[in-house]
């Protein structure tokens, strides 16, 4: 399921990565949850350090077979990445200056094709959404972690937002809220958890355990 690299952006450590999968077979079949719990028992810290950081690819092919269908969703997603940089900043775990460094914001356009344009433009890879890669597109944005929940958490916000952005309109995307955009009660258990402990949901505080 995964294979070990270095990562030079890592001050100790190394980076596990996965061969390519669905969210399905991430949530259901890859070990992750037995995988972290070893790795806190052997003292790796994940969250607990300012360079690590999670990244998940996602085909381009998964927004259509034209290139043209593929740029049009990929710039609904950078334009509500920015619409909602304050949330997506807290459900990161990132602090400012970590996301800056690591996954900045690509800044304010007026619409989505502005958005990708722009983003092409600076060929930047240590961006929010990096687009520097042939087949796919990486997102950048969130703080490491050990924590089952969290991880799954991340993992469904990336396919709930790809979904948005091959379903709606450059429209509609601009006035989706972000209370629209999150799931209902009973769908993605694991997101809707970790966007209440971030109070990130419309919902009474509940209590969260520790990141990892």
């Amino acid at each position: 399921y995964l294979y070990a690299k270095h990562d030079g952006s890592l001050e100790e450590g190394f980076e596990l990565v996965s061969h390519p999968a669905t969210l399905e077979h991430h949530l259901n079949h890859v070990p992750w949850s037995e995988v972290m719990r070893e790795a806190a028992r052997m003292g790796y810290r994940s969250h607990k350090t300012q360079t690590c950081g999670i990244h998940i690819h996602v085909n381009r092919d998964s927004f259509g077979e034209r290139r043209c269908r593929q740029d049009a969703c990929i710039a609904r997603i950078l334009f509500f990445v920015d619409n909602h940089w304050s949330e997506v900043l807290n459900f990161s775990r990132r602090t400012s200056q970590q996301m800056n460094r690591w996954a900045a914001r690509y800044g304010r356009k007026n619409n989505p094709k502005e958005m990708l344009d722009s983003a092409k433009e600076k060929g930047l890879r240590y961006t929010c959404v990096n687009l520097t890669n042939e087949d796919t597109i990486e997102f950048r944005m969130f703080r490491g972690t050990l924590r089952w929940n969290t991880f799954a958490a991340i993992l469904q916000f990336v396919e709930l937002l790809c979904d948005w952005a091959c379903r709606l309109s450059d429209e509609e995307m601009d006035c989706l809220s972000w209370h629209e955009f999150v799931p209902k009660e009973g769908c993605c258990p694991e997101l809707v958890q970790y966007l209440k402990e971030r109070e990130l949901y419309i919902n009474e505080p509940v209590s969260a355990e520790g990141e990892i």
